[in-house]
């Protein structure tokens, strides 16, 4: 089954994301902060990117702007993991290079529909 990178600094969002995801058959890789998440990118080769946009020590739109900057990770789709739900944030990750962007809190059907998607599953 593919590999999730799941960079999301809020224990009870990643524990509840990790969990369900497991249970759906991933497996699943996590980073707490923005820079350790381009560099579990490049080192894990993930399938897919859920990228937390308001994280530590770099924000999830700097990341997504490395990340799509490398040649060894600019091809791993990003869903862009928000509570920013106001009008033109979808625009603002996309434009950072976030491939995909989804709401907090998290509706998991919806964003397994998403993962699928991407993945072509």
């Amino acid at each position: 089954m593919a590999k999730i990178l799941l960079v999301e600094d809020n224990e009870m969002n990643r524990d509840m994301l990790s969990r369900r995801l497991k249970k759906k058959g991933y497996e699943v890789v996590m980073a707490f902060d923005g820079q350790r998440g381009v560099e579990m990118a490049s080192e894990e080769s993930p399938d897919i990117i859920l990228l937390d946009m308001s994280l530590p020590v770099m924000d999830g739109w700097d990341a997504a702007r490395h990340l799509k900057a490398s040649d060894q990770t600019k091809s791993i789709p990003i869903i862009a993991l928000t509570a920013h739900a106001m009008a033109g944030d979808r625009d603002k990750a996309l434009g950072a290079g976030c491939d995909d962007y989804d709401t907090k809190p998290v509706d998991i059907k919806r964003l397994l529909e998403k993962i699928e998607g991407w993945l072509n599953v």
